[in-house]
């Protein structure tokens, strides 16, 4: 093992000890003090005491086991899953205690304290142990063992310590302990997380929430195409229908006039083509608004490019797709960056557009970026709310990142594969 693998793994592992010893100083005292409390508060939920203090105690007892799972998937990459049942705004001590309580994710939290300040207090404490313990060891021969033994005999693991002789092989175990530790007390973090996710993964309680996640996003979808079908109905009966039966009024008197009024019968005439033109251009456009024919003909970038110059300012498009999306997620994108770019061009105040258009591990990633007054954000009734049901139909994720002052970044996100 040359320097450099020695000196990593030396580093990896006091990182390692460091902090196992910090989680098992801060599991005891916390760990303890949030289960008596539990305790305490359920005691005085008949009373109507706990129904003020219970949620305090099980949101402090969910933030320990937050911060749990965090470091243990920034410091190991263990991923502990965890999934609680909403809490509406507003409810009442009562709804909002026994909500909490009939929550699965709430008691593997509370099961969780007894277990972390026992047998994970031992595996978080383990790493330091295994790791400074040597020290002690290697000091020995340096005269250490006099002050420890003091006339009698000193045990350093299973060796008894009388003399220097005996010294020196305590440190050479103390080698090996510290070989030893060097190997393993990454490993040995790893499963004091392990065990923390024993207690407290909910792989169950994810595929739920997927399930109403799907529920939710199914429901949207259905809702919007029923909106978008009202749409196409109003468009067609108040547009297009309405300048055709103009026209066919129109030609009716034509009918009537072209021998008494010839004059009169060209300018209806000319009405009915001028009505024909605008009916076949609402047509048009309707069904660009179901699907662009440039986005089935040339894909989503040519079709984004196509919208950017149809902008009363300036915008600049970036494509890099090698291929093309499913239809139902071309046309979900496309709609979707236009309405970005439209609440960009009416209400941001920008005066200059950036659209950015990539795939990469296995996700179709957008960015609008404008220079305007920032402030946008995700709230019910917004356009960009509408955008986040749109999406969450592919599975798809928004996120806007806007603050005062600007700039506005809407980055959107839907996980697929291009052919």
């Amino acid at each position: 093992m040359n320097s450099d693998n020695m000196r990593d793994r030396a580093r990896r592992s006091l990182l390692a000890a460091v902090r196992g010893l910090v989680l098992a100083l801060i599991t005891m005292p916390f760990g303890i003090a949030f289960l008596v409390l539990t305790l305490v508060s359920l005691a005085f939920v008949p009373l109507g005491i706990g129904l003020l203090t219970t949620p305090l105690v099980l949101r402090g007892v969910r933030a320990l086991a937050d911060v749990r799972r965090r470091l243990a998937a920034e410091w190991c990459g263990v991923r502990i899953r965890a999934v609680y049942r909403p809490i509406p705004r507003g409810t009442n001590p009562w709804t909002r205690t026994f909500t909490m309580l009939g929550d699965p994710q709430t008691w593997r939290d509370v099961r969780w304290l007894p277990v972390d300040f026992t047998a994970g207090f031992i595996s978080a404490l383990l790493p330091a142990l295994l790791l400074f313990y040597p020290v002690e060891g290697l000091l020995l021969p340096f005269g250490l063992w006099r002050a420890y033994a003091r006339g009698g005999t000193y045990w350093y693991a299973f060796v008894p310590v009388t003399g220097e002789a005996t010294a020196i092989g305590a440190a050479v175990l103390a080698l090996v302990i510290l070989r030893v530790a060097l190997r393993f007390t990454p490993d040995l973090l790893t499963a004091h997380f392990r065990l923390a996710r024993a207690v407290l993964d909910n792989s169950e309680g994810e595929l739920v929430e997927r399930v109403r996640v799907l529920t939710e996003t199914r429901r949207d979808a259905v809702d919007t195409s029923a909106a978008e079908l009202r749409r196409i109905e109003r468009d067609l009966h108040d547009g297009a229908q309405a300048r055709l039966v103009a026209m066919g009024m129109d030609l009716g008197t034509v009918e009537m006039l072209l021998d008494k009024d010839p004059a009169q019968a060209r300018r209806l005439l000319a009405q009915a083509r001028r009505n024909s033109v605008d009916a076949l251009e609402e047509l048009r456009d309707l069904v660009r608004g179901i699907h662009p024919p440039v986005l089935a003909e040339r894909g989503l970038g040519d079709a984004v490019r196509a919208l950017a110059l149809r902008l009363p300012l300036p915008a600049e498009v970036t494509v890099e797709l090698p291929g093309r999306a499913d239809a139902p997620v071309e046309s979900a994108a496309y709609f979707a960056v236009s309405e970005v770019l439209t609440n960009a061009a009416k209400h941001a105040g920008a005066d200059r557009l950036w659209v950015d258009l990539h795939h990469t591990d296995g996700r179709l990633r957008i960015t609008v970026t404008d220079n305007g007054r920032g402030g946008a954000s995700v709230g019910t009734g917004s356009g960009l709310a509408g955008i986040e049901k749109r999406l969450g139909t592919f599975d798809g994720v928004l996120a806007v990142s806007s603050p005062a002052g600007g700039p506005t970044m809407v980055t959107m996100e839907i996980p697929c594969a291009l052919s």
